[in-house]
């Protein structure tokens, strides 16, 4: 069978450019909208923090090749959505046909050629040419009427603000296209009786485009016996190469055969997940098969590579540690499985510990982690190896995913992650602490209200603008928690949500 490693660079995919004008102006005017249009595209492109490619597209002056090119755009894997700019004045029931076709999400630019208005010589020639205050506005019309989701960004395109606005939905709409291809294989089940960690898996094929399905742990098992003890001397060295390992794992150490295990896990897992072109996965400490350990030091290894991975058979969990891994390609920071886990209650300086027994990402530090062997006290196996370490400290997002019968809630809360403030010399894991936006007793309130799960995505590459363009895009309800929440105001909002979304279904 062929192995497909995973893929998490952004290179390989493209936004259309469509410009919106029509033929009433003359083939003269049309060629100077063409040109300007290029020159925005051309701006776009050359920002610096712009990381997908912009290609832009001829002119649209009619009904049928907007609906052609939106088709096209459609049946590209490669195109991760369209911006749209009404240069001159775009009738907007031209656009009818190709918004209700569109399938890939929207940015609509409101910009304009110049920055600013060359007074002394405006005449109504520029005025029909450099109109885009009037023909987005129609535009703007259309949209809402047929309830388009969408994207608005409006300023010059050489102003940083708007180039980072276009970004932030950039990342937002590539994480939307690794979910809508995205195949998750599930270890066993979920943990028993646990409530969050269960979700309709139909829906979110449905919603996100991911596939959802369960192979037997011992399938899992066997990829792992079949890795050969060259290829584990192999891993092993590259563990020695990068992480400090203690000396009982290194060669002739009395642990040594626990970290071979520990490699031959990698290695099996690493088999399974490309030969089945999955880009994400989850595991259960109540359903190991035959595995010598939980899996540990493997799935930290993969979730820093850009795998999403979701603990006691968390799929929705694995979905955003995989999104948010793409959303941040090329970002410093990370992204990882992350838990709320026990708190510092100091008055006025309230900390969260967060860790999960063995999995945390290390792309959330650039410190060298310590690679270490403890009991872990659950699961009935060997003690596992795994990465110790603690999460750089600056800013950084959690973001849980709820399956609230009729949707399914997106939960996100600012936070500052920081220092130690004491070493943790007997809980050898990987873990964050961090501070909660606006202060922990109104975080943890709403976050409580909201039914947010315990499992989160932590990431320290990408904010929460980048998840809410996400939401939009995906059709999934957003919940911030951040400086401006009040828990009054959230919980007039999570009953307003109720309401919306409950007519939003129609009959």
């Amino acid at each position: 069978m062929t192995r497909t490693p995973l893929t998490t660079s952004l290179d390989a995919y493209e936004v259309w450019f469509l410009t919106g004008s029509q033929h009433l102006y003359g083939p003269e005017t049309l060629q100077q909208v063409a040109e300007q249009s290029r020159k925005v595209a051309a701006t776009l492109n050359a920002a610096a923090d712009v990381p997908v490619h912009v290609v832009w597209m001829p002119v649209l002056t009619d009904s049928d090749a907007i609906k052609r090119v939106v088709l096209e755009a459609n049946a590209a894997p490669n195109v991760i959505g369209v911006v749209a700019w009404m240069h001159t004045f775009s009738p907007a029931k031209m656009w009818i046909a190709g918004l209700d076709a569109l399938q890939k999400p929207l940015a609509h630019l409101h910009t304009q050629a110049n920055v600013e208005l060359p007074w002394g010589d405006i005449d109504f020639d520029f005025m029909n040419l450099n109109q885009a205050a009037h023909g987005d506005r129609e535009f703007g019309y259309i949209q809402t009427r047929l309830g388009v989701p969408r994207t608005t960004i409006a300023g010059h395109v050489s102003d940083p603000r708007v180039q980072q606005r276009f970004t932030t939905w950039q990342r937002a709409a590539a994480g939307l296209a690794a979910s809508r291809s995205l195949k998750l294989a599930r270890f066993g089940d979920n943990m028993r009786y646990v409530a969050v960690t269960e979700g309709d898996k139909t829906e979110a094929e449905l919603r996100l485009g991911v596939q959802v399905n369960t192979w037997g742990v011992n399938e899992l098992a066997d990829a792992v016996a079949a890795a050969s003890d060259a290829e584990v001397d192999q891993l092993v060295a590259e563990y020695e190469d990068l992480y400090d390992v203690v000396p009982e794992l290194r060669a002739g150490g009395e642990r040594h055969q626990s970290l071979r295990d520990g490699a031959a896990i990698e290695l099996g897992l690493r088999s399974f997940l490309e030969e089945g072109g999955f880009g994400a996965f989850t595991t259960s400490f109540e359903d190991l098969g035959a595995l010598k350990q939980l899996p540990g030091l493997a799935v930290q290894r993969l979730m820093a590579e850009g795998y999403g991975f979701g603990a006691e058979g968390d799929w929705k969990t694995a979905i955003l540690v995989r999104v948010a891994n793409v959303m941040g390609a090329g970002l410093p920071g990370g992204a990882s499985l992350m838990e709320d886990y026990t708190y510092d209650l100091t008055p006025g300086s309230e900390l969260i510990l967060g860790a999960h027994m063995l999995e945390v990402s290390p792309s959330l530090t650039t410190a060298k982690p310590t690679l270490e062997i403890h009991p872990l006290g659950i699961g009935g196996k060997d003690d596992p190896v795994r990465l110790v370490f603690t999460a750089d400290p600056g800013p950084a997002v959690v973001v849980a995913m709820s399956d609230m019968r009729d949707r399914f809630r997106l939960t996100a809360n600012v936070v500052e992650n920081v220092d130690l403030p004491s070493p943790l010399p007997k809980l050898p894991v990987g873990r964050a602490v961090w501070k909660p936006a606006p202060d922990f007793a109104t975080s943890a309130a709403a976050w409580l209200t909201a039914g947010a799960a315990h499992h989160t995505v932590m990431s320290t590459a990408v904010g929460v603008d980048v998840f809410r363009d996400f939401a939009t895009m995906a059709g999934l309800e957003l919940l911030v928690i951040d400086e401006e929440t009040t828990q009054r105001g959230f919980e007039q909002e999570v009953r307003w949500n109720q309401a919306y979304f409950r007519l939003a279904q129609g009959l």
